[in-house]
C-alpha cells in the first residue's frame, strides 16, 4: 500500500541526497505531535548536515528550494534546527475523500501490496483435555488480527494452531480416563461419589499442609495400587478386565457427559502427580517384564505396554482422538464467540510432526551441528550461554530418547519452509518463549532449514506480556486457577447486558441480547488490542466497558450514532446516496471538516503501522482518534440542517467515518459494530 508518507518520504529524500550529493538520504518523515507546526515533519536533514558538517538549518532550506509538492503541500517551513514542517493542502486532501468514496468499501482506496508473501502465522495452541483460558486470550486474537492485516496487505496468510496433542499429554489423558473408569466402577458398585472430583478438592485444600497431604496420598496410591492390581485378565495391571471395554465405549459417551469429567480428571492426574513424585511415593510399572516401582503416573504404561501388542486392539487411541475432538469443539465454540478465524482446517497438531522427528536428529547429527551431552544428543548455538558461563544446549533428543519441543518446533518449521513455502513464518507467544525461539531460529539457520531455493524465509517471534488481576498478578479465578476463557466472555456479555438494559430498557430482548454479545465480547477484545501488546496490563470490566475513553463501547456507540444520523436523514426526506452519488468537489472549508478528513485520509499509515510492528495498538488508537475528531465535527458543523451547498460533503464525511471504523473494528480487529446502542 502507498500512502503520503512514502511519497514525501521519496520526494523529500530525493531532494535531500540531491542538494547533500549523496546516493540516498532518508527523509525520515513523521505525522508532527502539534497541529500548529503541519501535519509532517522531516526530521532527516539534521543526520545529513552532521555528516557534512554543514548547518542544518541552512541545508533544510536549500532542500526545500528543490522540492516539488505543490499538489500535495503548501509551501514547506523550516523550522528549529532544520526540520521541514509540511501542511497538507485542503485540495489534495478532498481529492483523497472523493477518491475513497468512489472505491471498493472493503479497501477504501487502500492497494494491495505488490510483493505478496506467504506467511504462515502460528498462534493460539490450546492443549488437549483443556478448555481454553485467559492464558490463550492474546496469542489467540493477537494471531488473528495479524492474520486479517496480512491478508488485507494481500499476502497469502496459512493459519497454523499448533495443538499441544502428544508426549506427556497423552499418557496423562489416558491416565485421567482410567481414574474416570475406576471412579464410576466404584460409583456404580457402591454408590461413592466420583473420587477424582472430591480428591481434588481436598489436594487443593491441603497444598500448604505436608503432613495431611502426605497422609491422604499415602491413601490414594494404595488404593489405586489394589485398583491396577486388580484390573487384570489374565496378566497383573494389563488393564483388560476393567479399563478395556471402558475405552472400547468411550467414543459413543455424549459430550455433556463426559468433557466436564475428563478435564477434571486432568487436572487430578496431573495435582497428584505433583503430590506424590514430591513425596517420593512409589506404583508399580512394568520395565521388560520385572515389575519395577516408579513415580504414581507410570502405572498407566505397563497396560498400554501389553495392549500395544495386539495392533487391532487400540482403545487408547480411539479414546484420545475423542478426548481430542471433544477439545477442540470446546475451543471452535470459543474462536467463534471471539470472531476469530481458525477452524478444523487450520490444525496441525505435534503429533502431525512425529514422524519426522527422528530425521530432525539424524540429520543434524549428519551435518555435524548435533553432538552427544550428558546421554542426551544437543545443538550448542553460538550466542547463548548458561548462568555458569557455559554453552547453552538446544537439547533435540533426551538420554531416554524421548524428543523435545524443540525438536518438534523444527520439524514444523522444516515443513513450512519447505511444504507451505512460506517466506515468512510468525510465532505468536508470550514473552516467557523468547529464548527459545531465538535458539530455534539459529539451529534452523545453521542447518539451512530456513531456506527454500536459496531464499531465505523471514522467521519472526512475536511476544506479548501478561493479563494481571487488579492485584498485579497473573489473572487467577478465586480457586486459584486459570480463568476459563468461557468463563470471562460469559461475564463480560453479562456485565454488557447490564449496562444496556440501564441506557435503553425500551430495546426489545433480542436486540439487547445481541448488543450485549457484540459490546462484551468486543470490550475485552479492544481492551487487550489497545495495549501496547509488548507490556502486562491490567484486566478490569469496569473500564473496558466504560462508555468513554478508548473502548470498544465507545467506538461501537460512536459507529451507532453515525449511523443514527443516517437513519434521522431518511425520516427527513435526505436521500443519502443520491446527494454523495458523483461527487466531484468537496468544501472543507470548515477547521473541524479538514481536520477529520485528514485524519480519513491517514487510515492507510495506521494500517502499515500496525502491520511493520505486528501491533494492534496503532490502529485502535488512530480508531479512537478518529472517533474523537467526528465528535468534534459533529458538535460543530451541523449535519441534516447544514445548508445544501455544505450538506453533502458533511455527509460524505460522516459516510467515510463509519466505513472506516466498521473497517477498523470489523474486518481488522474481528470486533462487531452495532447499528444502535
Amino acid at each position: 500500500m502507498r500512502t503520503v508518507v512514502d511519497i514525501l518520504e521519496q520526494r523529500i529524500g530525493r531532494a535531500l541526497a540531491d542538494t547533500a550529493g549523496l546516493d540516498h538520504s532518508p527523509a525520515i518523515i513523521r505525522t508532527t505531535a502539534d497541529p500548529k507546526f503541519g501535519d509532517y515533519q522531516a526530521n532527516g536533514v539534521m543526520a545529513v548536515a552532521k555528516q557534512l558538517r554543514t548547518n542544518p538549518r541552512k541545508l533544510a532550506e536549500q532542500v526545500v528550494a528543490k522540492l516539488d509538492l505543490g499538489e500535495l503541500c503548501e509551501t514547506p517551513e523550516v523550522a528549529g534546527p532544520g526540520f521541514i514542517n509540511l501542511r497538507l493542502k485542503p485540495e489534495y486532501v478532498a481529492s483523497e475523500l472523493l477518491r475513497i468514496n468512489a472505491g471498493d468499501a472493503n479497501r477504501l482506496a487502500i492497494k494491495p501490496t505488490e510483493m505478496a508473501q506467504t506467511v504462515v502465522v502460528d498462534f493460539s495452541s490450546p492443549n488437549i483435555a483443556k478448555e481454553m483460558h485467559v492464558g490463550h486470550l492474546r496469542s489467540t486474537i493477537i494471531g488473528d488480527c495479524i492474520c486479517r492485516l496480512l491478508e488485507f496487505e494481500g499476502h497469502k496468510v496459512v493459519r497454523q494452531n499448533h495443538i499441544g496433542d502428544w508426549g506427556t499429554q497423552f499418557g496423562r489423558v489416558i491416565l485421567g480416563l482410567w481414574h474416570m473408569c475406576m471412579a464410576e466402577k466404584r460409583q456404580e458398585e457402591n454408590g461413592e461419589p466420583l473420587y477424582f472430583a472430591e480428591e481434588l478438592k481436598a489436594l487443593r485444600a491441603l497444598a500448604g499442609d505436608g503432613q495431611e497431604l502426605h497422609a491422604l496420598c499415602t491413601k490414594i496410591r494404595d488404593r489405586h495400587e489394589n485398583d491396577w492390581r486388580a484390573d487384570k485378565d489374565p496378566e497383573e495391571g494389563d488393564g483388560e478386565l476393567v479399563f478395556g471395554p471402558f475405552l472400547q465405549g468411550f467414543p459413543e459417551r455424549p459430550a455433556e457427559e463426559v468433557w466436564p469429567r475428563i478435564q477434571m480428571a486432568y487436572q487430578y492426574v496431573n495435582l497428584l502427580e505433583e503430590c506424590v513424585v514430591g513425596m517420593g511415593l512409589t506404583i508399580p510399572t512394568r520395565q521388560a517384564g520385572v515389575i519395577d516401582y516408579k513415580d504414581l503416573g507410570r502405572h498407566v504404561t505397563p497396560m498400554l505396554q501389553d495392549r500395544a501388542k495386539d495392533p487391532r486392539n487400540r482403545q487408547e487411541w480411539l479414546a484420545w482422538n475423542r478426548v481430542r475432538e471433544l477439545t477442540m469443539a470446546s475451543c471452535y465454540a470459543v474462536y467463534e464467540r471471539l470472531g476469530v478465524m481458525l477452524g478444523p482446517e487450520h490444525e496441525r497438531g505435534e503429533s502431525a510432526y512425529q514422524p519426522m522427528l527422528p530425521d530432525v536428529v539424524d540429520s543434524l547429527r549428519d551435518t555435524g551441528l548435533a553432538a552427544d551431552s550428558a546421554g542426551a544428543v544437543c545443538v550448542f548455538p553460538p550466542g547463548f550461554q548458561t548462568k555458569e558461563g557455559e554453552p547453552l544446549p538446544f537439547i533435540v533428543q533426551k538420554s531416554d530418547g524421548a524428543f523435545l519441543y524443540a525438536t518438534t518446533d523444527l520439524a514444523a518449521l522444516r515443513y513450512r519452509v519447505g511444504q507451505l513455502k512460506a517466506d515468512r513464518i510468525i510465532y505468536v507467544t508470550d514473552a516467557r518463549q523468547i529464548q527459545h525461539f531465538q535458539m530455534l531460529f539459529k539451529v534452523a539457520e545453521m542447518a539451512g532449514w530456513d531456506r527454500r531455493n536459496g531464499r531465505k524465509a523471514q522467521l519472526v517471534h512475536v511476544t506479548f506480556g501478561s493479563v494481571l488481576g487488579e492485584d498485579g498478578k497473573p489473572l487467577k479465578a478465586r480457586s486459584g486457577e486459570n480463568v476459563k476463557l468461557k468463563d470471562l466472555l460469559d461475564e463480560a456479555v453479562e456485565r454488557a447486558k447490564a449496562v444496556v438494559e440501564e441506557k435503553n430498557p425500551d430495546l426489545p430482548a433480542e436486540k439487547k441480547t445481541q448488543i450485549a454479545q457484540a459490546v462484551g465480547v468486543g470490550a475485552v477484545k479492544y481492551a487487550d488490542y489497545s495495549n501496547n501488546r509488548t507490556s502486562d496490563y491490567v484486566f478490569s470490566f469496569d473500564k473496558m466497558l466504560a462508555m468513554d475513553g478508548n473502548t470498544a463501547p465507545y467506538m461501537q456507540y460512536a459507529y451507532a450514532r453515525i449511523r443514527s444520523i443516517e437513519r434521522k436523514a431518511q425520516s427527513k426526506g435526505v436521500d443519502i446516496a443520491s446527494e454523495l452519488a458523483g461527487m466531484e468537489t468537496l468544501d472543507l472549508s470548515e477547521p473541524a471538516e479538514l481536520d477529520l478528513g485528514k485524519h480519513l485520509a491517514r487510515y492507510s499509515e495506521a494500517i502499515e503501522a500496525a502491520i511493520a510492528d505486528y501491533k494492534p495498538n496503532c490502529l485502535t488508537a488512530y480508531l479512537y482518534e478518529l472517533a474523537q475528531k467526528f465528535s468534534t465535527f459533529y458538535t460543530n458543523c451541523p449535519v441534516l440542517d447544514a445548508p445544501p451547498t455544505k450538506r453533502p460533503t458533511r455527509l460524505l464525511l460522516c459516510d467515510l467515518t463509519a466505513k472506516t471504523i466498521r473497517h477498523g473494528l470489523s474486518e481488522l480487529l474481528g470486533i462487531a459494530v452495532v447499528e444502535q446502542m
